[in-house]
């Protein structure tokens, strides 16, 4: 059946031309599709990144086709891939970009690799996947394309590493997987971690060459402006955030790397 929304994340910025080619490819075959622009803010080649930023938007868009390309491999072995699940098709490198998404969606139901050249552009370019190969593949999908007509079935896709989170008494590491566009500090860890890790109330947060204090609370209100705080953001995870600033500048923190958080020794 036709499908009426195509979804777009990619690491492509919008300096360039990158975004409107591949807007353009769809309008051109599939023009009455509608097309929402999740993000082309994702830091460059950030497949974690760009997999949680999707993974934590699909839910709240319309059933459709996810279109995702944040390609560090574009032109080499790697695979292009379609992903069947209950709630939704996703198309994009085979590089682990999809799979969290797909898992948000009720789960891989099957996997297909993008190989048919009749769902590409006749001419491919070895280094813009997105719109020669990728973009004709999610309008031909949105136009009703059986996903299982494009290629050989894939039942190895790639997953990437589970993020990083470790839980001592007093202290809690984790990974960053994401910074917003106000500078909020997204971690791998879970509330549930936080208080399996017995801390609370004024706590220290860290990163490799910065230490500040910060209060665990609900909101960014919870604290006066200027001041840090730890809270658990709207996808559930904790976030180190500024209440009026950036957290990531202040820290100097980024997706990929460590943050720590311990016990303040001045802390009652």
């Amino acid at each position: 059946m036709p499908i009426h929304c195509v979804s777009f994340t990619t690491d492509y910025g919008l300096c360039d031309g990158f975004v409107a080619a591949c807007h353009g490819v769809i309008a051109r075959i599939a023009p009455s599709v509608r097309v929402i622009d999740v993000s082309h803010g994702i830091p460059p080649q950030q497949v974690r990144t760009g997999a949680e930023v999707l993974a934590q938007t699909v839910p709240y868009l319309p059933e459709g086709v996810h279109l995702a390309v944040v390609d560090p491999g574009v032109g080499t072995s790697r695979r292009g891939v379609v992903v069947v699940t209950e709630r939704g098709t996703l198309v994009g490198p085979d590089n682990g970009l999809l799979i969290p998404a797909a898992e948000t969606l009720s789960g891989v139901i099957a996997a297909y690799e993008l190989a048919a050249p009749q769902y590409r552009l006749p001419v491919t370019s070895s280094t813009f996947h997105g719109r020669d190969v990728f973009a004709p593949a999610a309008a031909h999908l949105a136009l009703g394309a059986d996903p299982a007509e494009f290629g050989p079935r894939v039942d190895d896709l790639v997953r990437l590493p589970d993020p990083f989170v470790a839980v001592f008494p007093g202290k809690l590491v984790a990974e960053v997987l994401t910074v917003d566009h106000f500078g909020n500090v997204q971690l791998a860890a879970s509330p549930a971690d936080l208080e399996l890790a017995g801390l609370s109330g004024t706590v220290s947060v860290s990163s490799e060459h910065v230490l500040v204090k910060a209060l665990v609370g609900d909101t960014f209100g919870t604290v006066p402006p200027g001041w840090n705080v730890l809270y658990t953001d709207s996808a559930g995870r904790l976030a180190v955030a500024v209440n009026g600033g950036s957290a990531s500048a202040v820290l100097g923190l980024g997706p990929a790397q460590e943050c720590t958080i311990t016990s303040s020794p001045t802390a009652s």
